[in-house]
């Protein structure tokens, strides 16, 4: 069990943590919340002993195998497999021992404890986790440093996975990773054995992954069972009654007021008033309810253009002559368009992102936009092509070299860029601050469509719930690259996949691309079995084209039978409609004093709705069954 009590942390005398006390039972999952700049990541940094704490304690079973991501991305010439396996530091020291000694009981105590760790999963293990995280088993092979340093960082979360820790501690872990990676992730989470903090800004890893909310807000923790949809209920709900007791209590104190006002100088009167003076004095001064100012994006709305804003007809495009990342791209873009690219990191999102925003050129095909399309490209990385030194209100200023400064102002505070946060130097302000920046800049000249790349990396819940809002009102079109899944499924209204060198619409929603995802990893491990040596000798290079051959051959057919698969979702909910209807009637029948003359027509008209419910149920049941069979045979 964690547990904390009186933690006081401060910096540069501010108040950061103020006698924080929370207890953490073993096996539970916690979700850590707060705006940024609160102190969570503070709070882990605590608990981790990475610095030490002003006042109060943090206490935990001696035996508790604590596991933090490393801040430093893995490098050197060591494969990304056995830089995992490196991580659990007792399996390679008794494998080293191993090696050299010669003491027969040593030898036993040695295969004794490897066999108590499941040092003979040991590879397997980690080789799934770094598949899990994006990387196929060449991919495994390779040296840390043939990768960027976000995909080593995948690698360091890998390496804290592997050790399964009693007490894992996670710090927007999905930062790093494309929507894939995340929903193997959230899957990891729920079914992890021990005890988790996580902080993070993701709406559906929240509700998904942890059973507890604890929010961080102006130093003090409170705590709120159930995920993140429960503990913002509660929040609005608890805003509201003080809300509703504030105003109570000032009608009360001004109805007291009124009559001390009145009666004070009479004397008939002036032990009453003098009684209600103490009144007044003991209830003190009402407190209003003052909630977090929330953050609120404008995206400025165009001027339209005639449709389409882009016709890209067999195109191919890349970054070296004679070997396009996506080939024969046929793909129409219009004003209203909500599109989200779907497709795990290295497939080509990004190079689709930066052909319609025209950093990239077609290697053949045609392309086609209007003359008139201003485009606002908001890339992961070009948070590190501000300016440090400079303030977001000299960057804005710079846009508009002939506007008055209080319109420059304006301008940045549709992006909550007011007052002295305007004048504050940008390598002082947080990632997410920076990132308002670039939307601000991004938009200055009311683009027509947005080309929105990880937008919400680095942005907490109320900014990406503005983000949301902002898009939905804009009136442009949008193209999202997002591990975020609430993101996509609040603003996107069309799928395309990014995979195998192709850009094709997916026919479904983000719920059916985690089916194809599960699916698709239950292809891949049906595959690697089935063409796995008996000796456990590597696949030869024929053997792996025939696997992605299989593998691209399963896709196809579920590709072709998901029309079927939505068909048998929707009669699994008919089904579900139904037998809730059928429950409420027999749960209602059951009552003995319907049985009574004066009920006997609501008994008849209830006999009826049952007779029809379940004859319903029946059919929809058969159909159920003949679609299933039907789609079990188009993807076998």
């Amino acid at each position: 069990m964690l547990q904390i009590t009186d933690l006081t942390y401060r910096i540069g005398g501010r108040m950061i943590l103020d006698h924080v006390t929370l207890t953490v039972p073993d096996g539970y999952k916690l979700g850590l919340i707060g705006r940024n700049g609160a102190g969570k990541s503070t709070l882990l940094k605590l608990i981790s002993g990475e610095i030490a704490s002003d006042g109060g304690d943090i206490t935990m079973s001696n035996r508790t195998r604590m596991g933090v991501v490393s801040q430093e991305a893995p490098a050197g010439s060591r494969s990304l497999l056995e830089t995992v396996l490196a991580a659990d530091t007792e399996r390679a020291a008794l494998l080293h021992e191993a090696e050299t000694v010669t003491d027969p009981n040593r030898i036993g105590d040695i295969y004794t404890r490897l066999a108590d760790i499941d040092a003979h999963t040991a590879e397997a293990r980690a080789a799934s986790i770094l598949s899990g995280l994006g990387f196929d088993a060449d991919a495994q092979r390779r040296p840390c440093d043939d990768f960027s340093g976000g995909w080593r960082m995948r690698v360091a979360l890998a390496a804290t996975l592997f050790l399964q820790p009693d007490l894992l501690l996670l710090d927007e872990p999905t930062n790093h990773l494309d929507l894939e990676a995340t929903i193997w992730l959230e899957n990891y989470l729920i079914n992890y054995p021990g005890t988790i903090v996580l902080i993070s800004h993701d709406r559906d890893l929240l509700n998904k992954a942890v059973k507890q909310i604890a929010h961080l807000t102006d130093g003090k923790v409170t705590m709120y069972g159930g995920n993140y949809d429960k503990f913002a209920k509660t929040r609005r709900e608890q805003m509201e009654l003080a809300s509703k007791h504030y105003e109570k209590q000032v009608a009360q104190q001004k109805h007291i007021q009124s009559f001390i006002d009145r009666f004070r100088a009479k004397a008939s009167k002036a032990k009453q008033a003098q009684s209600r003076i103490k009144m007044l004095e003991k209830m003190g001064p009402a407190i209003a309810v003052v909630e977090d100012r929330s953050i609120s994006f404008d995206f400025p709305s165009p001027k339209e253009l005639p449709p389409p804003l882009i016709n890209i007809h067999n195109g191919d495009v890349g970054y070296s002559e004679g070997n396009p990342v996506l080939r024969n791209i046929s793909l129409r873009i219009d004003m209203d368009d909500r599109i989200a690219l779907l497709g795990a990191n290295g497939n080509g999102k990004s190079t689709l992102a930066k052909l319609l925003a025209n950093r990239l050129e077609l290697m053949s095909g045609e392309k086609v936009s209007s003359g008139k399309l201003r485009i606002g490209y908001f890339a992961q990385h070009q948070t590190d092509e501000l300016r440090g030194d400079e303030t977001p209100y000299q960057h804005m200023a710079s846009l508009m070299p002939d506007v008055i400064e209080h319109k420059v102002r304006a301008q940045l505070g549709r992006f909550a860029f007011e007052g002295q946060k305007g004048d504050t130097k940008v390598k002082d302000l947080s990632g997410g601050e920076k990132a308002r920046l670039l939307f601000a800049l991004m938009t200055l000249d009311a683009p027509h469509m947005l080309i929105l790349d990880e937008p919400t990396n680095h942005l907490d819940i109320d900014s990406r719930d503005a983000l949301n809002h902002a898009l939905n009102a804009y009136e442009g079109a949008v193209i999202i690259i997002s591990h975020d899944p609430y993101l996509i499924e609040a603003c996107a209204d069309r799928l395309i996949l990014v995979a195998d060198g192709g850009v094709n619409a997916f026919d479904g929603d983000v719920a059916e691309y985690r089916q194809y995802l599960l699916n698709r990893a239950r292809d891949e491990r049906r595959a690697d079995k089935a063409e796995a040596t008996e000796n456990g000798t590597a696949t030869k290079p024929e053997e792996k084209g025939n696997r992605k051959a299989l593998r691209q051959q399963a896709a196809e057919k579920r590709k072709a039978a998901a029309p079927i698969k939505r068909e048998v979702e929707n009669l699994e909910k008919q089904m579900e409609k139904l037998a809730a209807r059928r429950d409420k009637i027999k749960e209602e029948m059951a009552d003995p004093t319907l049985y009574e003359p004066s009920n006997a027509d609501r008994l008849t008209a209830l006999q009826k709705d049952l007779g029809k419910i379940e004859n319903d149920l029946a059919q929809t049941e058969s159909r159920w069954m003949e679609k299933q069979e039907e789609y079990d045979q188009k993807v076998a």
